[in-house]
């Protein structure tokens, strides 16, 4: 094992000896009849020799250099081109390969061994001599098995990976000021759809910004209707990954930069910034993406014009719209599979680059693929709230209605692409899918979402009310436990986060404050014994909802904290910690009264009236803290002050005081019933002044007090 100091030397002299091996893999030897024997003269007639592997085959190519050919004009007639290769661990010698012509650049050398490295070099037949290359080597590709599949997920696997991580870092770096452009750009729905294309594009992710325009609407930022305008730009800013894995993938070769971006971005990442952290996060995702994509290329199974998979897609293509609706279910069902239409869409352009698929059938997988990242949405909608059910709703609708009018214009659909595609990149995707398939699918996608939006932008109200219509709202009365602004499933910046966990406290707030009507109906209607058990019930099922809140939001502030927040923000997660705690001690108290008020039932005993009175006057100051305390929760932190809730908390106290004092001067007249009964008292009134004290510290924990 190298030692720490001997670490850099050793790093130096990798790249000296990378060096010196790209130096020698860049130069060219030639080399007589003999392939083995070497000749002084070492001008390169050969440039750019690269070889496709394949099953018992070996696709050769390259590119002749015409000036060195012209410099050796005058001393020989250049005849043909010749290829030599043998298996390269053998001693058979060589076997070359003659007479091919001067204007071909390619070569299919066949009859190969599966899996085997060959050494080949390529040469120039000049009069009675051959100028051979220097040696390259290719293998030989075995037959596709289990180990090719777990490869082909594994490089699928990265791929989504990096695109995850290259997200996460954009959003990271930039997710401050996200919020703000959500909230000031989406007046009109065509604003709307321009602030949703830039935000998707910079964090590359539709989901992402569908995550955070919903969490907007029930942050009440955003309308229903402005989020409208926003999801359909995300839809188009989607498409603008496509166009990096078509270029970046593809057409450019930056699988040697990689490593480059990891170097860059690795440091980066290690910087104690949250900016520069998402940076550096963002570069190694956008690294680990392109090197997934790489790994993908090579794991798809060669097949030729003849194999069965080839021959099934062409067959099936041959069935005018029913081939076209069955390709576009697949393409939904692999995009709920790997649950990422960018994923989705990269394998469907590397199968269709490798020859497996025609650009008809990618065109139609594309098509399912908008559809089928509706349905993630839909799906991941359902633990969230109604907002979070009509725009995940919207998405679908928008989706599958320009789905279903671009299949109505399908075969003309793919010749105007087709046509396009020609104009942009030169070629056709229908005839040579390999080259400008790729091309032809982005200009798809785009063409498809930016149409859709041109369409239905003018239908915004009409998408908002077959929503409403279609996910019904149950009122802010349904108990049912669900954490409405916050999910699992959600995964902002820190500080958009934040903005979530406020708006569940506020609600957390609202729902403790219920627990005082439920004690005041349980003091007042002490003889009607079902609707005391009414009240028992809902007042048990609360604390349960009190209690799961409390653990839900600290895991959820847990999250954020991990990611990395700074001191700032950090003193205000330590606040909303304190303000979850003190909110579960609320129900708790409230149900322990409840337990105290039934007893007494059950005793069949009760308060005097001029007990309950007192109690009551008590409960209407413990209803005036929790009106503030609501207030205050729904207010920017900076705004709020202790001094109302002060006030309110000193005449809570005052009223314990004046309470127990006349309590206290009375206890000596009253009987053995009457003591037990005013313990109860005591200590019920004891139990109301403690939920104050946690009200004011509710208000506190607003504030930042930790």
């Amino acid at each position: 094992m190298l030692k720490k100091a001997r670490l850099p030397l050793f790093f130096f002299h990798l790249i000296f000896v990378c060096l010196i091996c790209n130096f020698a893999v860049g130069q060219s030897f030639p080399f007589s009849q003999d392939p083995e024997e070497n000749f002084e003269d070492s001008r390169s007639f050969f440039e750019n020799v690269k070889a496709v592997p394949l099953n018992k085959e070996i696709q050769i190519s390259w590119d002749l250099n015409m000036k060195t050919l012209e410099e050796v004009a005058g001393q020989g007639q250049a005849r043909s081109v010749a290829i030599a290769y043998f298996p390269g661990k053998t001693d058979n010698g060589w076997e070359i390969v003659k007479g091919i012509e001067l204007q071909d650049t390619s070569f299919l050398l066949s009859d190969l061994k599966e899996g085997v490295d060959y050494i080949y070099r390529v040469g120039l037949e000049i009069d009675d001599q051959i100028f051979w290359s220097q040696s390259h080597e290719a293998k030989t590709r075995s037959p596709w098995g289990i180990f090719n599949f777990l490869v082909l997920v594994g490089s699928l696997a990265l791929f989504l990976y990096g695109m995850i991580i290259m997200s996460d870092g954009l959003q990271q770096a930039g997710g401050s000021k996200l919020r703000n452009i959500l909230g000031s750009l989406t007046s009109n729905p065509f604003k709307g759809v321009l602030t949703g294309f830039g935000i998707t594009t910079l964090v590359q992710s539709s989901s992402v910004t569908t995550v955070m325009t919903v969490s907007f609407v029930n942050a009440g930022i955003l309308t229903l209707a402005q989020s409208t305008g926003v999801i359909m730009g995300s839809n188009i800013g989607t498409t603008v990954t496509a166009w990096i894995v078509d270029y970046f993938g593809f057409k450019a070769n930056i699988g040697p930069y990689t490593l480059v971006l990891l170097t860059i971005g690795l440091p980066l990442y290690l910087i104690n910034s949250l900016r520069l952290k998402g940076l550096g996060s963002a570069i190694i995702g956008f690294a680990l993406l392109f090197m997934g994509l790489e790994f993908l290329k090579n794991a798809v199974p060669e097949v030729g014009p003849d194999s069965g998979v080839v021959q099934l897609f062409v067959s099936l293509n041959g069935i005018p719209y029913i081939n076209t609706i069955l390709f576009v279910i697949f393409g939904t069902l692999l995009t709920l599979i790997i649950q990422s239409s960018s994923a989705t869409i990269a394998l469907t352009m590397t199968l269709m680059v490798s020859g497996v698929i025609p650009f008809e059938v990618g065109a139609a997988m594309v098509l399912g693929e908008n559809i089928g990242t509706t349905i993630t949405a839909g799906v991941a909608s359902t633990v969230g709230n109604v907002y979070a059910k009509r725009a995940a709703r919207i998405h679908m609708l928008f989706n599958v209605f320009g789905v279903v009018w671009f299949l109505l214009i399908f075969p003309y659909a793919i010749d105007a692409i087709e046509y396009m595609t020609i104009h942009l990149a030169g070629g056709s995707p229908v005839i040579n899918p390999a080259l400008y398939g790729s091309t032809g699918l982005a200009i798809l996608h785009t063409t498809f979402n930016v149409t859709n939006v041109l369409i239905l932008i003018w239908f915004v109200p009409t998408l908002v009310r077959i929503a409403e219509i279609t996910v019904k709202s149950h009122g802010e009365e349904d108990e049912k436990f669900h954490l409405e602004y916050i999910g699992k499933g959600q995964n902002l910046a820190p500080n958009l986060s934040i903005l979530e966990v406020k708006k569940e406290l506020a609600k957390f707030g609202k729902l403790t404050s219920r627990m005082s009507g439920f004690t005041r109906d349980l003091l007042l209607m002490e003889e009607d014994k079902n609707h005391q058990k009414q009240m028992m019930e809902r007042m048990r099922k609360y604390e349960e909802i009190t209690d799961r809140l409390e653990v839900e939001v600290a895991e959820y502030l847990n999250r954020i904290s991990i990611k990395g927040v700074n001191q700032k923000l950090a003193v205000r997660i330590s606040g909303m910690n304190r303000i979850s705690s003190n909110l579960e001690r609320i129900g708790d108290i409230f149900y322990q009264i409840s337990k105290n008020l039934e007893k007494i039932s059950m005793d069949r005993v009760n308060f005097s009236d001029h007990q309950k009175a007192r109690l009551l006057e008590l409960l209407d100051l413990i209803d005036e803290a929790f009106s503030i305390m609501v207030t205050n929760l729904e207010k920017h932190s900076e705004t709020v002050t202790i001094d109302e809730a002060a006030e309110i908390e000193d005449r809570i106290n005052t009223k314990r005081d004046e309470i127990r004092h006349e309590y206290y001067e009375h206890v000596g007249e009253a009987d053995s019933e009457s003591i037990e009964v005013g313990l109860l008292y005591s200590s019920i009134v004891g139990s109301l002044e403690r939920i104050g004290d946690h009200i004011i510290n509710v208000t506190e924990g607003v504030m930042g007090k930790v």
